[in-house]
């Protein structure tokens, strides 16, 4: 063969798509008979190239990747089309070929470290069993390695700890380095940061990028973010109800969606939704004419008054030694009635740590937090009951604030019971109000959480906050494990329900974009420390701390949709 002829081959190899997926259809066989979960579904992905897939919960986005790695559950089967990987149809490959092609050829990382990665084997562990499996050399020095790569520091030490010991970034990172250990040709990431904070995330996807452009690996991401896709993708595929239904390149994509489900999605993206707003104000255009402000020119009282908090924890350092470690450091704002105060900052940066005190789940170690004239921290027994009616909360993972093993009914008619308010005849009638309040049917009362999807849990949670008809609701991080159009369901729903009944919101969140939609007022905490604060547009429009700028220019897409001149 000559030189020539191989060249010519090469470069034929190259011209092909590392995956292509031609008319693929996947069906699932369940207790009321077959579900098409994807239809005619197709995409390609060359070498090099990064493609991401972007669409609601029940699109089929994750299932056509799980297909991709042969690892669709046991009722799921593909029932048409083809899955060509680097020119080999795998659809229907045996378990025997994709145990030999994982790993070496596709490399996966999924989307939650915790539920994938075993909290009983050391993380070091976890790599040499990847790289053993695949036959690569698996010895101390060579698990370090992959791990610096993935860009853990002291890489020896780490491998010998296990995950709960790491942070959330850092077992992400473990994830990528498990899922690109062994260099494949192709790496599936399935919504590798949609649980990160926005500044941790784009240095977890820089460093992806990074190694993925270094091992010349071509990525298919899976996302809800339309934003991060635009950002991160040359192309995007959008999936809708098991079909594609636009591709193109992604910033093309974005600019001039052409479907109307593509358009619904660019609109309701947080992210983009907040660079609309400046761009709009810049022509003129006030941002009250695109989103109304809670406060919209009211005076209020302040309902809440938090002065000089701080919260000190003792960390155990071995030998019966310990040292005092403040998550939160002389923390001071104010709530006005009716409006919206976020406290926004990273995972650590003590946010959450404020809401559990503010809700008396938590007692401050100095400070004080005045409710309606009240320090809470002095109330007890009834007057404690009392007050926490008064403040209710919504977590942010309705899949796990809510009791699986009661349905919808009990769930919301508990805080009722529990406070002793009508009788059986008067909260059922009160549960079917809050259904109507949250615009769920009246059915669903004798569902469980698990027949919801998540959306309509996070209405359940938000219909039983409603319950006891509280003056303050926190929400934290309430909309953050929600898909982009769900989210702006549920925050549209807040918004209305503060404006009907006057309600008050402090809203934790890592999430920037989303407290421009929402937030009257926003406070900035790092490390413990409240480092910013002001108006909603003042720190958007002229932050005073590097840190917030950190924050805002982390937000995925802010600045694509806008000229070159302005972003």
């Amino acid at each position: 063969m000559t030189t020539a002829t191989v060249k010519i081959e090469e470069t034929a190899i190259q011209d092909r798509p590392i995956l292509e997926i031609k008319d693929l259809a996947i069906t699932f066989t369940t207790g009321a008979g077959e579900f098409k979960a994807v239809k005619n579904a197709h995409l390609s992905i060359m070498p090099g190239e990064t493609v991401a897939i972007v669409g609601e919960s029940g699109s089929g986005k994750s299932t056509t990747a799980l297909a991709a790695i042969g690892l669709l559950p046991g009722n799921g089967r593909v029932t048409g089309g083809q899955i060509l990987l680097d020119g080999e149809d795998i659809a229907h490959a045996s378990e025997r070929r994709m145990i030999e092609l994982r790993g070496s050829h596709i490399g996966m990382v999924p989307q939650d470290p915790m539920s994938n990665l075993n909290p009983v084997w050391k993380i070091g562990y976890q790599v040499r069993e990847t790289l053993k499996a695949n036959g690569r050399p698996d010895g101390p020095d060579d698990v370090a390695r992959v791990l610096a790569e993935a860009g853990l520091p002291d890489a020896h030490r780490r491998a010998r700890q296990y995950p709960h010991e790491f942070s959330g970034g850092m077992r992400q990172r473990a994830l990528i380095a498990i899922g690109l250990s062994c260099a494949p040709k192709l790496l599936i990431a399935d919504e590798p940061t949609s649980a990160l904070d926005v500044t941790v995330q784009r240095r977890i996807l820089d460093h992806l990028e990074k190694m993925t452009t270094e091992l010349g690996t071509s990525v298919l991401l899976i996302t809800h973010d339309l934003g991060l896709a635009a950002e991160r993708a040359d192309k995007v595929v959008v999936m809708y109800q098991g079909n594609v239904v636009e591709a193109g390149p992604s910033l093309e994509l974005l600019r001039n969606p052409q479907h109307p489900y593509t358009k619904r999605l660019v609109e309701s993206a947080p992210s983009l939704a907040s660079r609309r707003i400046q761009s709009a104000k810049e022509q003129g255009v006030e941002a009250a004419d695109l989103l109304v402000p809670a406060a919209a020119g009211r005076a209020r009282d302040e309902v809440l008054q938090v002065r000089n908090l701080r919260k000190v924890y003792k960390l155990r350092q071995g030998m019966g030694q310990s040292t005092d470690f403040a998550a939160v450091d002389d923390v001071s704002f104010s709530v006005k009635r009716g409006t919206t105060t976020a406290i926004v900052g990273e995972s650590g940066s003590g946010k959450s740590t404020v809401a559990k005190m503010v809700l008396r789940l938590e007692s401050p170690t100095e400070g004080q937090i005045i409710f309606d004239g009240v320090d809470t921290a002095g109330l007890k027994g009834k007057e404690l009951f009392t007050f926490r009616r008064r403040v209710q909360p919504i977590f942010q993972d309705p899949y796990g604030s809510l009791d699986p093993m009661y349905n919808i009914y009990r769930t919301i008619e508990e805080p009722l019971r529990i406070h002793k308010i009508g009788d059986a005849a008067s909260r059922e009638k009160k549960v079917r109000e809050l259904l109507d309040q949250v615009a769920l049917p009246q059915g669903t009362m004798q569902r469980y959480p698990n027949e919801l999807s998540g959306g309509q849990r996070q209405r359940v949670a938000i219909a039983r906050a409603l319950a006891l008809d509280p003056e303050v609701i926190i929400c934290d991080e309430a909309v953050s494990a929600l898909d982009v159009l769900v989210q702006a369901q549920v925050l549209n729903l807040l918004t209305e329900l503060q404006s009907e009944l006057g309600l008050t919101y402090l809203f934790i969140t890592h999430d920037l974009a989303v407290v421009r939609q929402i937030a009257d007022h926003v406070c900035v905490m790092e490390k413990g420390k409240l480092v910013e604060t002001g108006t909603t547009d003042d720190v958007f429009d002229a932050p005073q701390q590097d840190y917030t700028r950190a924050l805002l220019n982390a937000i995925p897409g802010a600045s694509l949709l806008l000229p070159p001149a302005v972003a």
